[in-house]
């Protein structure tokens, strides 16, 4: 499944575009699992590298990591820099299924 295809699913799907460098982004790797165990099936998380991934970065202006953006049916509804409270995602993704 492409990246656009992934966006394009009619279930939120939260994007944590990382790099393997970036101390936040190290930070921010248990806070997804966590949210991933509370939210389940009703939305998609997926990691972009922007180094292994610089397209992806650009379209979506990605100029500092971690930046979290929220997709619904392709449409960025949220995006954020830095590290980001579990609780706060959970409650964003269960506002927009």
């Amino acid at each position: 499944m492409t990246f656009q295809e992934i966006i394009n699913q009619d279930k939120p799907v939260l994007v944590d575009f990382f790099a393997t460098w970036c101390g936040p982004c190290k930070m921010m790797s248990p806070i997804l699992d966590d949210v991933k165990k509370r939210v389940g099936e009703n939305a998609s998380i997926i990691k972009i590298d922007v180094d292994k991934n610089p397209q992806a970065a650009a379209t979506y202006q990605v100029r500092g990591v971690p930046t979290l953006i929220l997709f619904k049916n392709g449409i960025a509804l949220w995006r954020q820099s830095g590290v980001v409270p579990a609780n706060e995602l959970e409650n964003l993704i269960n506002t927009n299924r």
